[in-house]
């Protein structure tokens, strides 16, 4: 009976130790990265947005800042075997949010058009989506060269909206049609290889059951 009683006090300190070492939030550096991504946020807006003659610059520092956390938060975890739940979670939200931030607070300057924004962001949210039912079906779509083009495009074209202003030199406006095509075409791509790596599972299917 004393073994038995003392063995569960160890049992539920193991339970705590199991706890504390995959807390909901484990603190790494990739997660800390996303989450001074999201925090990064609204100081975009406010930078972009605010009318002072510095406002432009600290928008295009904290744009910077945010697109190198989003590179080196992903390197950091694949190469230090730090991937968690809450980083495949939370990573692309923080991308996401930071793109539409940035393009819905260029089109209220009337430095975007709208329908540019909108091609972008309706096609982040559909891969987005596309991407959490192929990972609830244990499919995953590895980043093609398409997605890489449209990740550097984007942040150029956002870059180079907030340097130019209010000017619109042609080098512009080629840039912008150059990341909506890319961005479309990814798009495409993606949906394209999504049907092919479920076809291919279910061709697998069939004749494991034959």
């Amino acid at each position: 009976m004393r073994d038995r009683g003392l063995a569960r006090p160890r049992w539920r300190a193991q339970g705590r130790r199991d706890t504390l070492r995959h807390p909901m939030f484990p603190v790494n550096v990739p997660n800390v990265l996303t989450v001074l991504r999201i925090l990064l946020v609204p100081v975009l807006v406010v930078a972009l947005l605010d009318a002072t003659p510095s406002g432009d610059l600290l928008a295009a520092i904290v744009f910077v800042v945010a697109s190198l956390t989003d590179l080196l938060d992903g390197y950091l975890a694949r190469t230090r075997n730090a991937v968690t739940t809450f980083g495949k979670l939370m990573d692309p939200i923080a991308d996401k949010l930071l793109i539409v931030a940035a393009l819905v607070s260029l089109v209220s300057l009337d430095r975007l058009a709208a329908w540019v924004a909108m091609v972008i962001i309706a096609r982040e949210f559909a891969v987005t989506a596309l991407r959490m039912g192929a990972g609830a079906q244990g499919v995953v779509i590895q980043a093609s060269m398409f997605g890489k083009a449209k990740t550097c495009l984007q942040i150029a074209m956002v870059l180079a909206l907030i340097a130019v202003g209010d000017a619109r030199p042609l080098w512009l406006d080629l840039l912008v049609d150059a990341t909506v095509v890319v961005t479309v075409l990814s798009g495409v791509d993606y949906f394209l290889g999504l049907r092919r790596r479920l076809g291919e599972r279910d061709r697998i299917s069939a004749d494991g059951a034959a």
